[in-house]
């Protein structure tokens, strides 16, 4: 079982920065890879980015590549996303989730992912 809080989220300005973090529950934290999620009103939940359980690999959907930044640290039991040059359309609750790993295939299905946090809101004002 794994317990995911996470952090960090609030109102920025357009071309701002955030970053959220996810605190997590285990011993096995680097057995998991970990995930970002946004869902905005009236949407459907869509994936941001992805790492694998090491740190040392990373996936990003399209509209966010070149603007935010996931990692980990395991000693820490922890996960990251920065977001850079913010825009009103990344305005969403931003959810954490964990994935127990066999092999890593940068899973970008909400449904491939076992343990949720709660969310935490990220509003960007333009």
């Amino acid at each position: 079982q794994v317990q995911l809080v996470e952090s960090g989220g609030g109102l920025v300005q357009a071309g701002g920065s955030l970053r959220l973090s996810c605190a997590a529950s285990g011993r096995t934290f680097n057995t998991y890879a970990m995930g970002w999620f946004r869902q905005a009103p009236g949407k459907e939940r869509e994936f941001v980015a992805t790492i694998s359980g090491s740190g040392s690999r990373t996936y990003y959907a399209d509209s966010v590549r070149g603007r935010f930044t996931i990692s980990r640290d395991n000693a820490k039991n922890s996960v990251a996303l920065q977001m850079n040059s913010l825009k009103p359309e990344d305005t969403a609750v931003y959810y954490c989730a964990a994935e127990r790993l066999s092999s890593w295939t940068a899973s970008i299905r909400s449904s491939d992912y076992d343990y949720w946090g709660q969310g935490t809101q990220v509003t960007v004002s333009s």
